[in-house]
């Protein structure tokens, strides 16, 4: 992670789970983020929790080197000025971003049959036009400081790599089949371009975040899910980020699928 250390990273939903165990790494190796969330207030307090996660699952370690920098901004990936608003920020006050972590995701169970058009264009519009906005205006920043050793990582999802379980899973999974797609996409921009700048997608399993939590009809049901399924942590998910930038110039991680030991899906 030397390369990075004092360079800019922006992190989309950086206010809980994977976004902010990620931010979190990405700080204690020096790298200065640009935490993205709805919610800016909650993001430090996010990242305090990380390291503490991290403590308790004997996964902490003193960083190395001087942290980095943590600037914490509002932005709804929904709304294309708040990601424009947030991408001028970091121009005028930092020069730019030479790392973006397209991680601001939405999910849920939302049957084909009777589901509100309302409710499948959010899920849309964060998981696919959001992370495509930030991603195109990452890219015009780095090609116009010719940054050419950037990088782009999605986070996708297992249900990217599979047709759905279940019929109420099927918009989430189409979205993260999208994300995929449009990885594959940027990449072949890059290399028509002959621009080394890299593009990855990191696909988790079950993981223990807010996720499951904040479904309706699960929410009572969380711990038990749990306790009764084998899972990973917000920060294996980060270190399968940090393993994706940190390799050498020759070497692109395309996709990477992160599950925990017994998971039986798909």
């Amino acid at each position: 992670m030397q390369r990075w250390v004092n360079r800019v990273a922006m992190v989309t939903g950086a206010s809980s789970g994977i976004g902010a165990a990620i931010t979190y790494q990405l700080l204690d190796n020096g790298v200065n983020v640009v935490a993205l969330a709805r919610r800016a207030e909650q993001i430090e307090e996010a990242v305090n929790n990380a390291k503490h996660g991290a403590k308790s699952r004997g996964r902490y370690q003193e960083p190395s080197r001087t942290p980095g920098k943590l600037h914490a901004r509002a932005c709804d990936v929904t709304k294309e000025d708040d990601i424009l608003a947030a991408f001028k920020w970091v121009k005028d006050n930092l020069g730019g971003a030479d790392i973006l972590i397209n991680n601001a995701g939405l999910g849920g169970d939302s049957p084909l049959t009777d589901t509100k058009t309302d409710v499948w264009k959010h899920m849309l519009d964060v998981n696919v036009v959001g992370l495509s906005v930030c991603t195109r205006e990452a890219v015009q920043s780095m090609r116009a400081r010719g940054v050419d050793d950037g990088h782009v990582v999605h986070i996708c999802s297992i249900v990217g790599h599979a047709l759905p379980a279940r019929s109420e899973m099927a918009m989430y999974g189409a979205t993260k089949h999208a994300v995929r797609v449009l990885a594959e996409g940027l990449r072949k921009d890059f290399n028509a371009s002959n621009n080394k700048i890299k593009i990855s997608c990191v696909s988790p399993g079950f993981v223990k975040t807010g996720f499951v939590d904040n479904l309706p009809n699960m929410k009572a049901k969380a711990q038990e899910l749990y306790d009764s399924t084998p899972h990973l942590f917000p920060e294996d998910i980060a270190d399968a980020v940090l393993y994706c930038i940190d390799t050498p110039p020759h070497v692109q991680i395309q996709d990477i699928i992160v599950k925990p030991v017994g998971e039986k899906y798909p």
